[in-house]
């Protein structure tokens, strides 16, 4: 009996889950898990409908595996669809078995991952299965900012099956696992394999629960490793791109850097790293739910301009930035590296919105706008009336980054707590969040704020 329950849907839907390049749930899991660690609850549980072309065919376990094993030694419970049982379709009794091991990790204050390969609702169970969606989707809500939920896409997710990832705090998906007649069964395999690694890599950043500190790693990369290369960094012409990774690279533990949401919105760089053993990162909201430290990067030249951008929101959207770094108790530390304009100067993590230690490099440049563009509309006469209104507009620029837009007026106000040497970088982080470290802070009592969504 026990055998029987390994087998899923039988070894014939196994070996054709095999022959699409594709592991079975309890492979995926034993590859997330250290090894040997794995513990699988509620083998022996079974479906409960008998009509509609099912007949007596109740494969123990139904179509998911639940349980709990060790990734890195650290305690993590999880799910996977089985696609070999009815298309890894949900049942009252799947729900069920997710909802449980859902639970358990929040009971034991441990991250959630789940692995979905799943058809969508079992139609055989027509309300029953609507129910069910709704019973995790419940729990993801309740848990989430309780403990991390991550979820892996690798295989078909149709239906209500989509909401649920939805909800969660990651989601990787196994890249062209959608489109498997194209690709062998070898790169299947090895591209899910990378993506399960990439999974216990997140894993490594993230405490265990909302009241946990994050894991620390080895502290041997000098805190005091100065990076003089980072004074050249920033190109003397304005509009002149350069990569804001060469930054964080040269400032992180080891040039060890996990950047998430890489292709969805690209002009704006966020992920996981360590300084001095400690994870930060600058995604906000979610940092702030498991106590990581925020430190921000800033070079921004201001809001997107444009009638494509004002339709899509961009107030809102700009409005749930500032709710997020605003709200967020978490030590922030933010680092302008060379333009702060406008309202995004404010946005990116400024004093203004409770930012803990603010520096700037340099050449930094903090304004309402541009000087080429603020002397074109203050001067606009006096240009036009120059015998020479090249030279005139350029002493006129010059004067106006010397009086209004240098980090030092700023730090003359104390918006700025310190202007410092770019190959200080790291060492000017490090210090700030060893001292943030007993931070305490907190917001008015309230159920919860209304985030502009």
């Amino acid at each position: 009996m026990r055998r029987e329950s390994r087998l899923g849907g039988g070894q014939n839907r196994i070996d054709q889950q095999h022959s699409r390049g594709k592991y079975t749930a309890r492979e995926r899991l034993e590859r997330l898990m250290d090894e040997g660690t794995f513990h699988e609850l509620d083998p022996f549980v079974t479906h409960r409908i008998t009509d509609f072309g099912l007949g007596d065919r109740r494969p123990l376990g139904d179509a998911v595996v639940t349980g709990y094993g060790k990734v890195e030694g650290r305690q993590v419970f999880a799910f996977a669809k089985d696609f070999t049982v009815m298309g890894g379709s949900l049942s009252e009794v799947v729900s069920q078995k997710i909802c449980k091991v859902m639970d358990l990790a929040a009971k034991a204050g441990c991250p959630v991952v789940g692995l979905n390969d799943s058809g969508g609702a079992r139609i055989q169970e027509g309300a029953l299965s609507l129910a069910a969606y709704g019973d995790i989707f419940l729990l993801n809500t309740l848990y989430s900012g309780v403990v991390p939920q991550i979820t892996v896409i690798v295989g078909p997710a149709a239906g209500g099956a989509v909401y649920s990832p939805a909800i969660t705090d990651f989601i990787f998906m196994v890249k062209e696992i959608g489109q498997m007649y194209i690709t062998g069964p070898d790169v299947i395999r090895a591209v899910t394999e990378e993506c399960i690694n990439e999974v216990r890599h997140l894993l490594s950043y993230l405490p265990g629960n909302n009241v946990d500190d994050p894991p620390l790693d080895p502290a041997d990369d000098p805190a005091d490793r100065r990076e003089p290369d980072l004074r050249y960094l920033v190109p003397e012409e304005p509009g002149r791109p350069y990569d804001m990774r060469d930054v964080v690279y040269k400032v992180v533990d080891h040039e060890e850097f996990m950047e998430v949401h890489q292709t969805f919105a690209p002009n704006i760089i966020v992920g996981f790293a360590r300084m001095n053993g400690r994870p930060p990162a600058r995604f906000v909201r979610f940092c702030d739910c498991f106590n990581i430290p925020l430190v921000t990067f800033v070079d921004v030249p201001g809001f997107l301009p444009g009638v494509t951008q004002e339709y899509g929101g961009i107030i809102r959207h700009g409005a749930k930035l500032i709710f997020a770094y605003a709200e967020a108790t978490v030590p922030k530390v933010s680092v302008i590296t060379r333009k702060a304009y406008g309202g995004a100067y404010i946005v990116m993590s400024s004093k203004h919105l409770r930012s803990d230690v603010n520096l700037a490099w340099p050449g930094a440049e903090i304004a309402v706008m541009g000087a080429e563009g603020a002397v074109n509309i203050i001067y606009r006469d006096e240009i036009s009336k120059s015998e020479n209104p090249d030279q005139t507009r350029q002493e006129l620029i010059d004067d106006y980054k010397d009086r209004f837009t240098t980090p030092y007026i700023a730090a003359g106000r104390g918006f700025l707590d310190d202007v410092i040497d770019p190959a200080e970088t790291r060492p000017q982080i490090i210090r700030a969040l060893e001292m943030l470290q007993t931070k305490s802070d907190t917001m008015p009592p309230k159920k919860h704020g209304n985030i502009p969504l």
